[in-house]
């Protein structure tokens, strides 16, 4: 009897069921461990969690892992283009409301060309240009936190799923 209730978490938890409460259980667990460490780093870098656009990622990236815009590329790379094109539209524009909706919009552009499309990163550019943040947002938080979230994934997804993640890096 010991072993069977082991054996069910053990099998809900590498299926990922999403009717699992027990896979929704230890998802919930690791993204709570993840933006945990995301707030330390928060803090360290004094930018206000609201700031530091991972929450979505890591709810997409442990619940739907084998999505297109839950590997390293688009992890790593929405990111980093968002945040960039937010950082342009801002140097050119100032921060007015109507260039922050403009830089979203380039920002999905730029994503789906480079072929970098993640959904959470929408959120960088404005982010960028209602904030009126400095080019070192792109350093930390942005690659420095996209990095610590790919890096947790892959640990969570090997060490706890016992699953092959990612499917491609690049």
């Amino acid at each position: 009897m010991k072993r069977d209730w082991r054996r069910s978490l053990r099998n809900a938890i590498s299926r990922n069921d999403h009717r699992s409460a027990v896979a929704g259980a230890v998802a919930g667990l690791g993204g709570a461990i993840a933006i945990g460490v995301m707030e330390l780093f928060s803090f360290a870098a004094h930018y206000p969690l609201a700031v530091i656009p991972f929450a979505t990622s890591i709810v997409l990236v442990i619940g739907s892992p084998n999505a297109e815009p839950a590997q390293p590329r688009a992890l790593i790379g929405g990111h980093l283009i968002s945040a960039l094109v937010g950082l342009a539209v801002l140097k050119l524009t100032g921060p007015q409301a109507w260039a922050a909706a403009a830089a979203v919009g380039l920002a999905i552009l730029a994503m789906y060309v480079t072929g970098t499309f993640h959904p959470p990163a929408g959120i960088n550019p404005l982010l960028v240009v209602s904030g009126n943040l400095p080019w070192t947002f792109l350093l930390a938080p942005v690659l420095a936190g996209a990095l610590l979230l790919t890096a947790f994934s892959y640990f969570w997804h090997r060490g706890v799923r016992r699953q092959r993640w990612p499917q491609r890096w690049f």
